[in-house]
């Protein structure tokens, strides 16, 4: 566990990455609205092992360290409305520009971590942190090569939320919540404003199907997000 300073405070956060006493390339991974658990370490910690330094930070760090909040180990569907009726106050107090703020910190943080080789990062969320990942790269247009979001309201923003974004951009959406209509709208949206992007449902999935602590865990497309985000990253980023 790191600390990262902001305009704000301190943003305690988690680190993982190759103990191999070599550089590798930066990841930023924004977690879903349940923050870092151990679920968060573990996917983190499995991205690492693909050669990257994946820095995770606790998002509503100005309302304590993370847990933010004391969450189950599993989070069924019985616990979730009084989970989210504490957890949506803090998603509300994080407006845009508390998000872009601490954007720039993290960005700066990572860049200049021992760890982290020189050129450019990738950002990628889920659920709320998908949404968070795409302003990042809106914000950063020449630091960021590649974002990804996985089961999140990416297109909250409208049009001009994608306007400047020059990173390569995958997105997997759960099948509750997008409809192929809808679809291809945010597809021809990504297209007018000339973002490269691959964006796609995965079948009978529904929101939130990364994490294995929830009801909506599905595996298989946890696995499918592995090999998707993986060559996207192989791509955009040296050494990786």
């Amino acid at each position: 566990m790191l600390q990262i300073p902001t305009t704000d405070g301190q943003a305690d956060a988690l680190a993982a990455f190759p103990d191999d006493g070599e550089r590798h390339p930066g990841v930023l991974m924004y977690a879903d609205g349940f923050g870092i658990r151990p679920v968060l370490t573990e996917m983190a910690r499995e991205l690492a092992g693909h050669g990257y330094y994946v820095l995770v930070p606790n998002l509503f760090y100005r309302h304590g360290p993370a847990p933010v909040i004391e969450l189950p180990e599993h989070i069924g569907e019985e616990v979730r409305p009084a989970v989210f009726a504490r957890l949506m106050p803090l998603i509300e107090a994080h407006t845009t520009e508390r998000v872009l703020r601490d954007a720039d910190a993290y960005l700066r943080f990572l860049t200049t971590r021992p760890e982290v080789s020189t050129g450019p990062v990738a950002v990628t969320g889920y659920c709320i942190g998908g949404l968070l990942a795409m302003r990042t790269a809106a914000a950063h247009p020449g630091q960021v090569a590649a974002v990804a979001g996985f089961h999140g309201p990416v297109a909250a923003d409208g049009p001009d939320g994608l306007a400047g974004i020059t990173a390569q951009v995958y997105l997997g959406h759960a099948a509750s919540d997008m409809t192929p209509e809808a679809l291809g709208e945010l597809n021809q949206t990504l297209d007018a404003a000339g973002v490269d992007h691959t964006s796609e449902i995965y079948p009978g999935t529904v929101h939130g199907f990364t994490m294995a602590d929830t009801d909506a865990f599905d595996p298989a497309a946890r696995q499918l997000h592995w090999e998707r985000l993986l060559p996207l990253l192989g791509r955009t980023l040296t050494d990786g």
